[in-house]
This record gives structure tokens, sequence and C-alpha cells, in this order.
């Protein structure tokens, strides 16, 4: 069985229709796109975040919309950096098919140069403060200029959007990358707070069962942000301004499986118009139009042709996390132990930007018959050859939507923010993997065993049985029938019905400051 078949049963359910289906202007020989509603959309500045909404922008684009995306100055520059050869504009080949998706770009307020990853507090200061005055500037320029815009689309991580929106006329769309269980703790930290779990010195540490939607959670198994005890910080700050700003959306979106969360979001579908359209990738899983990558990537094609079926284990930790030193190190001991051939994905900042080689003497030696370690690489790609077997993952959640689809179980390290949370989805209730460590430090013994038993493909374990039945879930809702198809066909057709009724002339004096 391929483990990347096509993404859905539908009719290339997010292919790009030809450009012979568009009307086009005789004078100006240009697309006419005043007839369709015009939408703004906005990622938040982070890897993981831009990705699922580059493909949610170009989905929304094939059902009719023109689609504005703004996107850092600082994000953009990596991206291209990372691929010199790329199209000043990401969505230039998307236009080439047919698809009205324009770009821009505006500062987040600090220097594109800026090591945002170690100053998260200044980072999360000029999302809140300066970021939000640009993007109200310039979405003011797009409204002034085009009388179609109806909408914008934002990461619900930004403290803003709802205000902007209203400014403007505007319809909010709210959108969430990440497991609907993990909004949910975020949107009932007043609940939190009440029963003493959050926000407090000496919060309690027994089974939070009182969140609506959720039947029990332990408090280390919350978002890293809501097991700290100092709730002082910007990005506290910047966390309590998205969730009072979420409450003024008109829609949510929501990157995940009906199936797979169902109280959780039927919970949350009481409270507020909630869609499930997940998992967002790109046609193809494996290929996409549009360059996202922040880093170079390397081709492990060759490397992995070689090694036998199920024989090699992917290692990586994200785009932005930091892995401490002493467990990296330890990390690197056990896959030395283990024998077992890996790909480790090591950023050149993964443990800090000023540790430039963070690895043990010697180490690239002594695994060097059976490693290939690189700054970066296409993960879908890694993860869909037939070579790989296990992945040892920080459990960020495009690595879980994507190791499931390949049906390649999971060897957890949680890191930073959600992960913690997505760490109990993959291990305590879907079984699709286990922990690294049950410690509070890693050792290099338990790598070494937890990494051969990834690898060894007993049955016992059962968790490759089970990822394969969550694959055919996925699978399922992405079908014509399926959950999420049907969750996006009715979004698009509440939001146009929204957007007729918000047809009558809009108030454009905000625009000029009147």
């Amino acid at each position: 069985m391929p483990k990347s078949p096509a993404l859905s049963s539908c009719k290339k359910p997010f292919s790009l229709p030809p450009s012979s289906s568009l009307q086009q202007n005789p004078k100006s020989n240009m697309v006419e796109t005043h007839k369709k509603p015009h939408v703004i959309f906005i990622p938040y500045p982070l890897q993981g975040h831009v990705i699922p909404a580059v493909h949610l922008a170009i989905k929304l684009a094939s059902q009719g919309f023109t689609i504005t995306f703004i996107n850092t100055q600082a994000i953009h520059h990596q991206t291209s950096n990372a691929q010199p050869s790329s199209e000043p504009d990401i969505f230039a080949k998307v236009r080439e098919s047919g698809l009205d998706i324009r770009y821009t770009t505006v500062s987040d307020g600090l220097p594109i140069g800026f090591d945002r990853s170690l100053n998260l507090d200044q980072f999360a200061a000029a999302l809140l403060h300066v970021f939000s005055a640009h993007v109200d500037e310039v979405v003011g320029q797009i409204v002034k200029s085009d009388d179609s815009i109806r909408c914008l689309i934002a990461d619900t991580f930004f403290g803003w959007p709802s205000k902007i929106a209203k400014k403007f006329g505007l319809l909010y769309v709210s959108f969430w990358t990440e497991p609907a269980l993990v909004f949910t703790l975020y949107y009932h930290m007043d609940l939190l707070m009440i029963n003493g779990h959050f926000a407090c010195q000496d919060c309690r540490e027994d089974t939070i069962d009182y969140i609506p939607g959720v039947k029990a959670i332990e408090p280390k198994d919350m978002a890293s942000y809501l097991q700290e005890t100092d709730t002082t910080s910007v990005y506290h700050q910047l966390i309590f301004e998205a969730f009072n700003d979420a409450r003024n959306a008109d829609f949510l979106l929501c990157n995940t499986v009906q199936e797979l969360e169902v109280e959780t979001l039927s919970a949350l579908q009481a409270k507020m118009p909630c869609y499930a359209i997940g998992p967002i990738f790109p046609n193809g899983f494996t290929k996409s139009f549009v360059a996202t990558s922040l880093w170079s990537e390397s081709d492990c094609t060759q490397w992995l042709d070689k090694k036998p079926h199920g024989s090699v284990l992917y290692v990586s930790f994200g785009s932005f996390a930091h892995v401490a030193k002493r467990d990296l190190v330890e990390i690197a001991k056990g896959l030395s132990l283990s024998k077992v051939s890996f790909v480790w994905v090591l950023r050149p900042d993964i443990v800090s930007s000023d540790d430039a080689d963070p690895l043990p003497d010697g180490f690239e030696e002594e695994v060097a018959d059976r490693a290939m370690i690189i700054p970066w690489c296409s993960q879908r790609a890694v993860l869909a050859h037939p070579a790989v077997g296990g992945f040892l993952t920080h459990c960020g959640w495009n690595s879980v939507l994507e190791s499931i689809w390949c049906q390649v179980p999971l060897l957890s390290l949680p890191l930073h923010t959600d992960q913690f949370t997505n760490r109990k989805l993959v291990v305590d209730d879907w079984k699709i993997g286990f922990n690294l460590s049950d410690g509070r430090f890693v050792t290099k013994e338990e790598v070494s065993n937890n990494v051969k038993r990834l690898m060894s493909g007993k049955s016992e374990d059962g968790f490759r049985n089970t990822i394969k039945e969550m694959k055919k879930t996925l699978e399922n809702a992405l079908s014509c029938n399926g959950s999420s198809e049907k969750n996006m066909a009715r979004f698009v057709k509440d939001l146009k019905t929204k957007i007729s009724e918000k047809m009558k002339p809009v108030d454009r004096s905000a625009c000029t400051g009147g």
C-alpha cells in the first residue's frame, strides 16, 4: 500500500482550475475579480502556522474567492533566502494556474535579522503593538482601493483582528492551526483560574474535569503557557488578548478532524460557529505550488532509497522550539547506542543561535555509516518515503497530522506550547506512539531502548495498526462526503451568505481617518 495516496476521492479537491475557466476583461486582458468576494488572509509568522494558512488560502481561492495574503517581511526574507531561485511573489505559480491570490509583506516591527526565537517577549510585544498597526494601515489601503473586500481571516494567536475587522466593516474568521482541545483549554482560561489550576502561585495539580467537551486532563498535559505560574509575560498578555478577541469572531476554522475530537468540537460548536476542516495539506501531499520552507532543504531521497523498508528513524524537533543542550547530547548518544539508521534534521539554532555545533565530539563519525544529519528537509517527502518507519518528534501539530497520513508511529518529546497537549493525544488517547522519556531528563539509555522498541516493528505494541486506522479517518474526512469536505463547503456557504448580508454600502470613513 503506498504511503501517500491522493488526498481525497473527490476529483482533484485541492487542484487549481484551468485559466480558461476564468472570465477575461478584453480591454486589459486581466482576470476580472470585482464580482468575487475578496478576503484578506494574515498568518501568524511562524512556519508551522504559515504552511496550513498558505494551503487554506489556495483552497479558498479555488472556491471562488480573491485572496490577499499578508506575510511579514522577516518570514518572506527567510523563505526567499532558502530558495534563491524562487519568485519574489510566493503565489506566482498559483496565479499561473488561474487562481486570484495577491501577495504583500509588512514589517512585524523588528529588524529582519532579529532572533525572534530567543527573544519571545520582544517578538510578542512587536506582534501585539507594532505589527497590528502596520496591518491596520495596509488593510485600510486595500479596503480603500477595492470595495469588494468583505472578510479578514487571521490566525487566532493575534490579539487584534476582530478590532481591525470591525473598524473596516469586515467579517472576521479566526483560523486555529492546532487541535481543538488546545483551543478549548485557552478559551476556558477563566475556569482554570477560578478553580486554581492556572495563574496562581500554588496551582492545583489534580485532574481537570470541568472544561466543557474535555473529559479529563492533567495539568502537565496543558500547553506550556497554561502550566506557568508567572502570567505577567508579554506572551501571556498576547494569549489573553488573543482569546478575548477570538470570542468576537464570526467564524472559527480549525485544522483538525471532527472524528478525532468529537466531544471537544461539539462543545465548541455550541458556543460559536466552528468548522473542523483539516488536515490542511497541499495537493499531492509531498509537493507544493508555494515555497514555505524557512531553510534550504536537503534531498534525502537517494540516501533513503538504499535503505530497507521501515528501517529509518526520522528525527526532527520542528522549526522554532529549542532543545536543551543536555537533552540533545543524550539523544545523540542514545541514537548512537541504538544502532538504528536515522535522518536527523538539526537546525543551526536547535540549541541556540550561539551554539553552532551542539553535537558530542566524534558523534558524526560514529554514526556516519547509518545516519544523514542535515539542517532541513521536506518533512512530508521524508515521512512519505517507504524506508521511514518511525518519527522522533516534538509533537508539533503539523508533524502529528503528517505522520498519521504517512502511517509513521511517533516517539514523543514535547518542548513548548501546544506540544504537551498534542503528546497526550498521540500517546494517551490515540495510542499511535509513546514517550521518549518518562523522567524529567532524557537519558541515552532510554533513548536507545525506546528507539529500538519503536523501530522493531513488533505487533504487540499495537500502534502501527492503530495509526493505519487513523489514516483512514483522515482520508474519509477529506473524501467527497467526508466531514472536513462537508464542513468546508458549509463554511464557504455560510461565509458567502453572511457576506451577501453585508453587501449594502459600508461606511469606509475609517479608511481615511474620517
